[in-house]
């Protein structure tokens, strides 16, 4: 018996319907990265191991996929190293899947230093793979859709890029949230509370407050080494309310002795302030708790939350320094922002926010009824065609109720009938699937009439 086909755990097969829908939110964002001035790349799926490895910490390097070398790969390996599976998959893998978009970025920059310039504005929509455990709403294959600003220190970059979440959701009809914050004010809340040594401690333990409480966090505090006092010296900041400029106010208060916090309030304070004087449909949100990988970060950290879903961050990003020092090349600023296409595609899923004609393929389908009928029906479709309305023709020759019936079951609107007497008047019978309305048109009026639609 044929084993029964399937797919590897944690991927996806996609249906016409389920790519219309996730084509509507990809050409969305495109759209609005290219309105903001940013340019498209794209790098290939696989890279050199060499480049991948130890970007993500021991743990990513974990789930990398690498990437068997060609052809008698095994000819090369010596005997004893078969025992040694880190060594041996160094010897007969050379290259790996790219677990982000980030890294090959950085890759793509330094390599390409003498042909662009800066500052530069890209964005990615590529898919990334990770050899994660399979579980609701965590893939092995995903895809990120990426734009950065290299080059530039300029806080009018934060800026744009929060105008543009803001844009991109806008269009997409989702109601958000975009949270705030500021390495530096972390590093300054360490300091302030007598334990910057301890700012990653702190940091991976206040921004998981959402999700396990204050009193969850404060333990967890304890077990990193935080003495009671600088416990007890941190409530207040995380117990900041009101709005944006009084957390600021708050913060001000409570940081003035940090240089490091006091900078960070002011780079805070600068784009709050433009975003603002701009409008901004989204909420905006100081979360003085938000860290986000933030070794990474080094001034902004942005998140976005869906208001109407329970959902996870549905992008992220903030400002790094030195991304490409990794390669060779140091000191190049850059902030960047990804949208986590497949959690948007399942806000809009859950909220049904899909405009009606999203799934809609042909506007009209031409009907078959003989080798003649066909040839006629033929040019009339290209003749639509080359107007611009997407139309096919049933191939075969059959019932008419068959060919109804595929029509319907495509959600195709119209259907043009061309039988024997419509080929003597030069004209078709168009037909409304809805109303069940009929007009005898010749080609020329039944565009328009379709235009008009």
């Amino acid at each position: 018996m044929a084993q029964k086909p399937s797919i590897p755990k944690g991927t996806r097969d996609f249906s016409p319907a389920e790519m219309a829908r996730r084509n509507y939110i990809f050409n969305t964002i495109r759209d609005v990265f290219a309105l903001f001035g940013f340019r498209q790349i794209e790098t290939p799926a696989m890279e050199n191991l060499s480049t991948l490895m130890g970007k993500y910490g021991e743990e990513g390097d974990k789930l990398l996929f690498k990437i068997l070398n060609s052809g008698d790969f095994t000819n090369k390996v010596d005997a004893e190293l078969w025992n040694e599976p880190v060594k041996l998959a160094s010897k007969i893998c050379e290259k790996g899947l790219r677990y982000d978009l980030t890294v090959p970025f950085a890759r793509f920059v330094v390599q390409h230093r003498n042909d662009i310039q800066f500052p530069f504005k890209r964005f990615q929509i590529q898919p990334v793979w990770r050899a994660d455990r399979p579980q609701k709403g965590r893939y092995r294959e995903f895809y990120q859709c990426d734009a950065d600003i290299i080059g530039s220190d300029s806080l009018v970059n934060e800026i744009e890029l929060l105008q543009l979440i803001d844009e991109v959701f806008s269009r997409l009809n989702i109601r958000i949230a975009i949270k705030l914050n500021n390495r530096k004010v972390l590093a300054g809340i360490a300091e302030y509370i007598g334990a910057p040594e301890k700012m990653v401690d702190i940091t991976v333990a206040i921004d998981k407050i959402d999700k396990i409480g204050i009193e969850n966090v404060n333990a967890e505090l304890r077990e990193r080494g935080l003495s009671e006092e600088s416990i007890a010296k941190l409530q207040p900041v995380l117990e900041i309310t009101g709005d944006t400029e009084s957390r600021l106010s708050q913060l001000d208060a409570i940081l003035g002795e940090s240089e490091i916090g006091k900078l960070g309030i002011a780079e805070l304070r600068e784009v709050i302030t433009g975003v603002k004087e701009l409008g901004l449909r989204a909420e905006l949100d100081l979360d003085v708790s938000l860290a986000r990988g933030l070794n990474y970060y080094t001034g902004t950290i942005i998140e976005v939350k869906a208001l109407d879903t329970q959902i996870g961050s549905i992008t992220g990003g903030g400002r790094y320094d030195n991304l490409t020092g990794v390669f060779g090349l140091p000191g190049v600023s850059g902030v960047g922002i990804s949208f986590g296409a497949d959690r948007i595609y399942d806000v809009m899923n859950t909220l049904d926010l899909y405009p009606a004609d999203t799934l809609r393929g042909s506007k009209v389908m031409f009907t078959s009824f003989g080798k003649q009928e066909s040839a006629a029906a033929l040019k009339m479709l290209m003749k639509m065609r080359a107007a611009g309305i997407p139309g096919e023709i049933f191939p075969d020759i059959a019932k008419m109720q068959k060919q109804m019936k595929y029509a319907d079951a495509m959600a195709i609107p119209f259907v043009a009938i061309v039988g024997e007497s419509e080929m003597q008047q030069g004209k078709l019978n168009l037909k409304d699937m809805t109303s069940g309305e009929q007009h005898l048109l010749t080609v020329d009026e039944a565009i328009e009439f379709l235009k008009s639609k």
